[in-house]
């Protein structure tokens, strides 16, 4: 008698939902500002002084 392997028959795979991929690529992320931009905010604020506080040497 000879041996047979039977292999299980294969379901039918669900369609993939298209929204979960883009939103598993979404990243959430906090509120609050990263520490590079509020460098950035901070050096903005200090050149907006520096330049209301300088004098106005026109000729």
């Amino acid at each position: 008698m000879k041996k047979t392997f039977t292999v299980p028959a294969r379901k039918a795979l669900k369609p993939r939902n298209p929204l979960v991929a883009a939103i598993r690529f979404r990243s959430a992320g906090s509120h609050m500002q990263s520490g590079a931009s509020a460098r950035q905010q901070a050096a903005q604020m200090l050149r907006r002084e520096l330049i209301r506080e300088q004098p106005d040497i026109s000729p």
